[in-house]
Order: structure tokens, then sequence, then C-alpha cells
């Protein structure tokens, strides 16, 4: 492929009387193809006679027809058929066609050591080939010397494979990247947010502990199946308003909403603000606002924060409602934290949870404590002494309590 580009001090004036300058670009490029031509009952094809060929069907690349001719006896009579050619040629009408091509004898042996002539190699040296007319060619006359074919890995069963791959050279002025009309970013949503936002055309009404929200049921629909479900399926016609009594006004556009709702995209967004303000005081809170309302990515998040921060997080208030209300979350997150040691025997940077749990203790005691984890169960039942109230910071590493 090449390319020109020129640029001229011609061009219109503008409102300021600053010349604006006009541009253009050539581009040049090849249209490839490929065809394969099998060749059976290759001995038969012999002693048809110097200069006579066997052709493949014809096969359109670039706008063009074109055949592979195949010559077992040779294309040149001074060679005596001592050679077999090979030439492609345009088969349909056109004048001054220019491309590239590339011949390949396939070896059907197990070493695959192909004949290639390729003129794609040779492109910058000699330019594309021209073929004036119907029934020009480009080829070897000399492409293989018979007797060294008939005795190689190039014939098998009597069969020749032949590829031939043509690239037709096509130019064109190319302005769809020097002339462009800028589009705006879509506004929809900003316009759907006002009709939120002013009740304007609503069509039904949400009462969350006697809030009310205006919304429309065919942009709800559109985007939550529970929403189409509800509204064309199972609400009544005459009923325009839904009670919602299993959440609170000021969580009823967030996170439980788009979970009982479906909206996925609404709900990764929230997730998305919620791990912002993830800290030591707030994970717990977080964690099992995420658990009960399927907030994977956010629960994972927030596992692995307090699992890096166990120490801390276990002194915090919504640690004890998170033992108290999510009893389950303390297995998962006892896993997280199984995980945590794992990575550091890997060479993790974080700090390991037996040493948060060491309150400056020497680092033979960190080890053993990080070894007891490692040491299965054992070390499991002292981390659940330490969800249950024991002091684990306090236990020696050959305590089991």
């Amino acid at each position: 492929m090449s390319s020109g580009s020129s640029r001229s001090r011609g061009g219109e004036k503008s409102g300021v009387g600053v010349v604006v300058p006009s541009s253009s670009r050539f581009v040049t490029q090849t249209v490839n193809g490929s065809h394969q031509f099998l060749i059976k009952g290759y001995s038969l094809a012999k002693g048809i006679g110097v200069g006579k060929h066997i052709a493949s069907e014809n096969f359109t690349i670039g706008g063009y027809q074109w055949a592979i001719y195949f010559y077992p006896d040779g294309k040149n009579p001074e060679d005596n058929s001592a050679y077999v050619s090979v030439f492609i040629a345009l088969a349909s009408e056109g004048t001054d066609v220019r491309a590239l091509f590339e011949l390949t004898l396939l070896d059907q042996g197990p070493d695959a050591k192909h004949k290639v002539h390729s003129h794609f190699d040779r492109s910058l040296e000699s330019g594309p080939y021209t073929l004036k007319y119907r029934g020009s060619m480009w080829g070897y006359k000399r492409f293989y010397r018979r007797t060294m074919l008939e005795s190689s890995s190039f014939l098998k069963d009597d069969c020749l494979k032949i590829n031939c791959t043509v690239g037709v050279v096509v130019s064109a002025i190319d302005s769809s990247r020097l002339h462009s009309i800028d589009v705006p970013d879509s506004d929809i949503g900003a316009h759907f947010g006002l009709f939120l936002q002013n009740g304007e055309g609503s069509d039904v009404t949400f009462n969350v502990s006697g809030v009310k929200f205006p919304a429309h049921k065919l942009v709800l629909a559109a985007r939550s199946p529970e929403f189409e479900n509800e509204f064309f399926n199972g609400l009544e016609e005459d009923n325009q308003e839904i009670l919602v009594d299993d959440m609170e006004p000021k969580v009823f556009k967030l996170l439980a909403a788009a979970d009982k709702y479906g909206l996925t995209r609404l709900r990764l967004m929230c997730e998305s603000v919620l791990c912002k303000h993830i800290s030591v005081n707030s994970v717990a809170n977080i964690l099992a606002l995420a658990d009960r309302y399927s907030a994977v990515e956010l629960k994972s998040v927030c596992l692995k924060f307090a699992a890096e921060n166990l120490v801390a997080v276990m002194e915090t208030d919504g640690f004890e409602l998170l033992k108290e209300n999510c009893p389950l979350l303390q297995s998962e997150l006892l896993k997280t934290v199984a995980g945590s040691e794992e990575e550091l025997s890997g060479g993790g940077k974080s700090q390991s949870v037996w040493a948060q749990f060491s309150d400056g203790g020497n680092s033979n005691d960190r080890r053993a404590r990080q070894q007891t984890l490692q040491n299965g169960e054992r070390g499991q039942r002292i981390w659940a002494q330490s969800l249950d109230g024991s002091d684990a910071r306090g236990m020696s590493p050959g305590q089991d309590g």
C-alpha cells in the first residue's frame, strides 16, 4: 500500500480574511484474494503438446476474472518439454490492469516445503505488473523441471496442487479523514432525566413508604424485564400506582431498586460509587449491603479490604452487627483471609493477617502464627474464636483455645 498527500494555499477565505488551505490525499492499495487449483491425473495430461494448457475455473479478485493456466509439456518449444509452465491469466475484459502475483506449488509431503514464486516480495523493486488486455498473463515458462517434479513430494497420488494469490492495485482520492462533521454525544439520557425529575408525561407512580416517585412505563419496561412483565402482563390498566414496602425511599433510586428490578447497569454504577467510600469504619456495612443485593463486584472488593485490614475492622461497630446479622459472611471472609495468606507465601506485599494480630511481637511469633493458619483447620479454629469474641491477639501459637 502506498499513499501520497498534498496541500495548496488555494481555498476559500474565512470571514476574517484568513485563507483556509485545501487538501487532498491519493491512496493506492491492493485488493487481495487467493484460489487453489487441483490437477488430478497429471500423468494423463502429459503429452497434450507444447503450448497447450489446462485451465482452472475463473475466479474473481478485485473486480476482475482470473484463471490459472498449467502447461504439462511447457509453454516454450525451445525447452523440449523439460519444464512445466504455470501462468495467471486475466480472464475478463480490462485494460492496463495492475496487479501483484504469487504462484505456489504445494509440497504434499510431511516437510511441506512449498515452491513459491512471489511478485509481492519484489514489488518495491519493479512495481506491479501491468496486464494490457484479456488473455494477458504473468508466470513462469520454466516453473519446475519435469523430471524433478515427478520424483518429488509435490506430486502425490498423481495429483498437483497449485495456489495462486492476486493483489489488484486500486487507487482513489480519500477524503474520509480530511473532511469530517463532528457529531455531539447523545443527550437522550439527560432528556429522560428531565422527564423523571419533573414528572411530565408520567403514567405510573411508585409509592415507597409514603414517598411517591412518578415514572414512565415504556422507559422502565425497555430497561428492565421485571418492569416489562409487571406492566404488560401483571398490572391492571387502572392500577397506576405500585406499592414498594421493602425498602426505604432514600435507597429506592440506588442499589436495592437496581437489584429488585433487574437494572444491571444502574446496579454497577451504584457499586462503583459505594466502592469509593470503603473504609475501615464503613466496610462491614457496605459488605452486608452488597451481599443482600447481589452486588458481586462490590462484595469482592469489601471482602478483600476487610481481610487486609482485619484487626481494625473487627473493632468497629459495623463488624459487630455483621457478626449478629450475617453469619454466612464470616465464612466467606475466612476464605478470603486464607487466600490472602496464600498470596503472601507466593511473594505478596500485603501485611499478613496474623502479623496484624501480633501487637508488635517478635518476628518469630509472627511466623509461628502464619504457620498456624497454613496448617489448615487448627488455624481456622483460632480465627473463628476471634470472630466469636475471643482475643486472638493474646493467644500463643501453640494454643488451640
